[in-house]
């Protein structure tokens, strides 16, 4: 059955793509008709044509399962809300875009498990909160991994955990999915299996031992913390104006033992947020005696630029031009004024919006740039670059030339996530602890026009410097360091320790 497109106008402004969002309340209707799910499909579709950047390139074929949905749809007398927006999530994220989402559905949410969960050696470490202490500890220390729930393999499940980030790079998309476990009625929702209370849930240990017990359910007022490290960290998510006070700001800069350290919690507008750009350069002119720094993005979900051009005035030599990230633009060609603003806005910029020495460095660069993709040039623009030049950049700093190492985790992620694959591989930088949860997409939203739905999907294609795209596949570090019990535990944190002790050993050396 060949899915009828509605009209581009519906969806489009005249002068470029940008999607409407309505602005009209929730549909409290807890069913769809057949008619309802196959006018949103067919919006969707036009999206997903028109619009999406990464829609076709790993071959998966969205229409099938769409048609398939349709026909489920036309033998059932209803279809629920829930169902269709979990559909929705599933073939959105096998599309294999990280910023893409679909909203607005609910799910049960009554019943959770009375401990949470946290990923530790590939396995799933059950854990409580000392509310005193604020650590975690085991839920049973004879038993500590979660081994499956309700004859169901902890496997089993997490695989279905997270439909809309089935292909975030896998210690991303693990973590994320172990710490949902927690939220046991949401999760059995998914499965579509009805959640007995008591639930039995099996534990193992090291030795391959193996515990059946239990487990009365909790309400939500009684559930406990889920497992998270930003919870060690006082004002995590800035607000504006945190981002603007010295007295918050000065929590997130350290200078010890001649090692300069830089927490970015987010990456901040520079607009927005000048006061914490004061005191970023302030604490760099002091930084000028240390003799290595730290840029510690774990956790970090992104923003914008800003930071990373800021960084770079200090990290890269005057003389030096690089290629940092290469993209495309899906959209109607050529592209409008106001879609070529967004890109600049990136710091990325058209062939011939670069100056003669910037074009020399992207020629050289051509020759060896292999893209995981070759992108239809009918469709998508060509290519606009990420340049770091010396020259521009530098101006009112200084070249810090001693060795730099970003520390990030499975959770850096959007322009954080930039920042990390930008700076891998430039002179005297090395990149730190897990792989990233890369992604950069130039996402538009949306809201469908039945079930009311909130989505969101990228235009763009970004790859790094290697060809690989950011989205599924990260930046690996150039020195692993995974958490240890203490780091999970929240009573130490290990990586960040780890890597002082090799830094301060390579001064030996």
């Amino acid at each position: 059955m060949q899915l009828k497109k509605v009209k581009k106008l519906f969806l489009l402004l005249p002068y470029c793509f940008l999607i409407l969002f309505s602005a009209s309340a929730q549909s409290k209707s807890e069913y769809l008709t057949t008619k309802e799910i196959k006018k949103d499909l067919e919006f969707v579709d036009e999206i997903l044509e028109d619009m999406s950047s990464y829609q076709g390139l790993n071959g998966y074929e969205y229409r099938n399962d769409f048609e398939y949905f349709l026909a489920l749809s036309n033998q059932k007398t209803k279809i629920s809300r829930y169902e269709f927006g979990v559909f929705l999530s599933q073939t959105i994220g096998k599309i294999g875009d990280r910023h893409a989402f679909i909203d607005g559905y609910e799910s049960r949410d009554s019943l959770f498990l009375p401990m949470a969960f946290a990923p530790y050696q590939k396995r799933v470490l059950a854990i409580t909160f000392d509310e005193d202490k604020q650590t975690y500890a085991y839920y049973d220390p004879e038993f500590p991994y979660l081994t499956s729930i309700h004859n169901l393999s902890v496997d089993e499940i997490l695989s279905q955990v997270l439909p809309g980030d089935i292909l975030a790079p896998k210690n991303s998309y693990n973590t994320r999915a172990i710490r949902e476990l927690r939220d046991i009625d949401k999760v059995f929702a998914l499965l579509k299996e009805d959640l007995p209370n008591p639930l039995p849930i099996t534990l193992s240990n090291d030795s391959g031992k193996v515990k059946t017990i239990s487990i009365n359910l909790v309400p939500k007022s009684e559930r406990p913390k889920i497992w998270d490290e930003r919870f060690q960290i006082e004002n995590f998510f800035l607000t504006e104006e945190e981002a603007n006070d010295p007295a918050v700001i000065e929590q997130f800069f350290t200078q010890e033992e001649q090692i300069a350290y830089i927490r970015l919690v987010g990456m901040v507008d520079k607009q927005d947020s000048p006061g914490f750009f004061e005191f970023f350069n302030e604490f760099m002119i002091k930084a000028k005696a240390s003799k290595s720094m730290i840029i510690d993005v774990r956790d970090n979900g992104g923003g914008t630029r800003d930071l990373i051009q800021e960084l770079a005035g200090y990290f890269i030599h005057p003389d030096s031009v690089y290629v940092v990230n290469a993209t495309k633009q899906r959209g109607e060609l050529p592209l409008c004024d106001e879609m070529e603003e967004e890109l600049n806005y990136r710091y990325l910029f058209s062939y011939e919006n670069l100056d003669a020495k910037e074009q020399q460095v992207v020629d050289k660069f051509s020759e060896h740039f292999t893209p995981m993709y070759q992108l239809d040039s009918e469709k998508y623009s060509d290519y606009f670059y990420y340049i770091l030049n010396g020259r521009k950049l530098t101006a009112g700093k200084y070249h810090y030339n001693k060795p730099i190492y970003i520390l990030c985790n499975e959770r850096t992620f959007s322009a954080a996530s930039i920042l990390v694959s930008v700076f891998k591989g430039l002179p005297n930088i090395k990149i730190v602890g897990v792989n990233t949860d890369g992604s950069s997409g130039n996402s538009e939203r949306f809201e469908l026009p039945h079930s009311k739905f909130r989505g969101k999907i990228s235009t763009m294609v970004s790859y790094q410097k290697n060809g690989q795209l950011l989205d599924g596949m990260g930046t690996a570090p150039d020195i692993p360091i995974e958490r240890n019990l203490d780091q999970i535990f929240l009573i130490q944190d290990y990586q960040l320790t780890r890597l002082e002790e090799i830094i301060k050993s390579k001064w030996k050396d």
